[in-house]
């Protein structure tokens, strides 16, 4: 029941058109990594890697279980499965009491981790993933409101600098905040530039990785405004969609209830399976009912990001993307497959969410790994 791919009877000839001007828009990105990695053999640069989550951020493991939730031997099993860095996530709380006191061994996690990954020639990129002030789904984020709040992420980076800036440039990047979430674009992106110049006072060639306001969605990623003549930048977006199938009956998400069918490729929801499903679910679906998803329909997806990339002459990465668990297994590996094919023809560096979760993890908690799903992902065939 799905649109085949590559269809052009299909995608019809205003979509071949749109599809013909992206694919041009995409070769200038293409070409832009290429040549940025040949000018500068010391730059960051990143091309497939994978989040390693719930250990510094999002969990409340301390102590001994915290420090065996990710060992050394991660590290080398990620550089096994064909990857060439990690994304780390790191909360506020796990870092800093509430009066900005480092946790030392928190710290010292932190920079076992970098070791770790230098020893076997992976990149890092530090996201500082939570404040106290800004979760990405709270209701209320002081952060945007507050001075004193803005005052202290500000300095939060100032910390982590005078810890991580002993390392080289090639090797560790820091991502300013995960998915800031402000009720208008100008204020994260003022703030961001407040960061950003905090960043380059101490550290002028740091690779700073930069997404755009609400959750560095794809569609606000025109209203990003990023510091201009400075190569050492990372655009970076998320990528879930589309999110009936991404989350599809996720806990914590309004789609909790959800257990109707969901495809991918073609119609993601007919008409006609949306009529029988219980009537209380019917508000937060309807919206799907017969859209069409493919490789194709997530690459205009990613057009605005590809067109920033390419005004500003500056690298794209994909920092999220992933299918939970819960969602139906083939389709599930249909879609990383499109999403790595389009990673690969882009020329976009990615990580997925991520390496270790029984919600979207490449191995579950009890260190199982789903092996067909490592392959696509780690584009190791």
């Amino acid at each position: 029941m799905g649109v085949k791919k590559n269809s052009t009877k299909q995608i019809g000839f205003y979509g071949v058109i749109r599809k013909n001007i992206l694919f041009a828009l995409i070769i200038g990105v293409v070409s832009f990594n290429t040549v940025s990695a040949q000018i500068n053999a010391d730059s960051f640069v990143v091309k497939k890697g994978t989040n390693v989550a719930y250990w510094l951020s999002q969990s409340d493991r301390r102590g001994i279980e915290r420090e065996h939730f990710f060992i050394k031997a991660d590290v080398e099993k990620i550089a096994d499965m064909g990857f060439d860095h990690i994304r780390l996530p790191i909360d506020e709380e796990q870092m800093w009491d509430k009066n900005g006191n480092r946790h030392k061994k928190a710290f010292q996690l932190l920079e076992n981790c970098i070791k770790w990954c230098e020893a076997n020639d992976l990149r890092i990129i530090i996201d500082l993933h939570i404040l106290r002030s800004h979760h990405f789904n709270a209701k209320k984020k002081p952060l945007w409101t507050d001075k004193t709040e803005q005052d202290k992420f500000l300095n939060l980076w100032r910390d982590l600098s005078m810890t991580l800036k002993k390392y080289p440039d090639h090797l560790v990047a820091y991502e300013l905040m995960n998915e800031a979430v402000a009720d208008n674009h100008e204020s994260w992106n003022e703030l961001l530039k407040k960061a950003f110049t905090v960043i380059r006072e101490l550290e002028p060639k740091r690779t700073i990785v930069i997404g755009s306001n609400r959750w560095q969605s794809t569609d606000t990623f025109d209203a990003l405004k990023v510091p201009l003549n400075d190569k050492n930048i990372l655009l970076s977006f998320h990528f879930y969609e589309p999110f009936l199938f991404s989350h599809y009956s996720a806990k914590w998400t309004f789609l909790k209830d959800y257990k109707g069918p969901v495809h991918y490729p073609g119609v993601i929801l007919s008409e006609e399976e949306y009529s029988v499903l219980p009537d209380v679910i019917k508000p937060e679906i309807k919206k799907w009912v017969n859209l069409k998803f493919n490789k194709e329909v997530l690459l205009e997806k990613w057009k605005k990001p590809i067109l920033k990339a390419k005004e500003l002459g500056l690298p794209l990465y994909c920092g999220e993307f992933g299918i939970i668990q819960n969602a139906p297994y083939l389709d599930k590996l249909k879609w990383y497959t499109d999403m790595v094919a389009l990673f690969n023809e882009t020329g976009i560096g990615y990580a997925n969410w991520n390496y270790k979760s029984d919600n979207f993890g490449l191995i579950d908690y009890n260190n199982k790994a789903d092996k067909k799903l490592i392959t696509i992902v780690s584009n190791n065939k």
